[in-house]
């Protein structure tokens, strides 16, 4: 019986990290949280990523939805939200197709995101923004560094200047169109694979 309540735990422990609802304020610490990633990698069989997607300005679940999917399918190591209510959303699920069953979920809440983002930079994070300014880089030239967390804004007003200020680099898409805007998880996924990409070349490299 020792051993099955042993094996029992296990198992728990990790259906709750295949759960991923992690509230950032209450969570394990941080090496520990890296940890849990770490055997979620090994576990399934992926690579090993350092890229997180934060998307708590983002209000419309469709949107999450969608990004939930996209970070599962490239190995983002988590996908940071306003809040966990979204993923009892229909829309959201409609549109993640379980994906937050496997992709660690953090919720880091708008008002808390100063706080996250100066915590993050200290752990060796490089922290980007995808927002069009004076200085931002353009995509097909940034080269991702491996801890890189990508800041998505707002869908209608961006990324507010109070945290434009905490943003290590802007990164922007080259755009052709009349329209200059694209839909945020369009933009989040065509970032997400590029830092893909280019991971993939450096091991390949390696």
């Amino acid at each position: 019986t020792g051993s099955h309540s042993a094996e029992a735990d296990s198992q728990t422990e990790w259906t709750d990290v295949q759960k991923k609802i992690i509230p950032w304020k209450n969570s394990t610490p941080s090496l520990d949280l890296e940890m849990a990633f770490q055997d979620r990698a090994a576990k399934l069989g992926k690579s090993n990523s350092r890229l997180i997607v934060v998307a708590s300005l983002i209000d419309k679940p469709t949107n999450l939805g969608g990004l939930c999917r996209t970070s599962e399918i490239f190995g983002a190591s988590a996908l940071v939200v306003g809040s966990l209510h979204y993923i009892q959303d229909k829309q959201f699920q409609h549109l993640s197709v379980s994906a937050e069953q496997w992709l660690p979920l953090v919720e880091v809440k708008p008002s808390q995101l100063v706080d996250y983002l100066q915590q993050k930079k200290t752990e060796g994070y490089t922290i980007i923004g995808v927002e069009q300014t004076a200085k931002s880089f353009d995509l097909t030239e940034y080269c991702f560094p491996e801890k890189s967390l990508l800041l998505l804004g707002n869908e209608h007003e961006g990324i507010p200047a109070n945290l434009i200020h905490h943003l290590d680099v802007c990164v922007e898409i080259p755009q052709q169109g009349i329209i200059r805007s694209l839909n945020v998880h369009v933009s989040g996924a065509l970032l997400i694979w590029e830092y893909t990409r280019q991971q993939v070349i450096k091991q390949k490299q390696q």
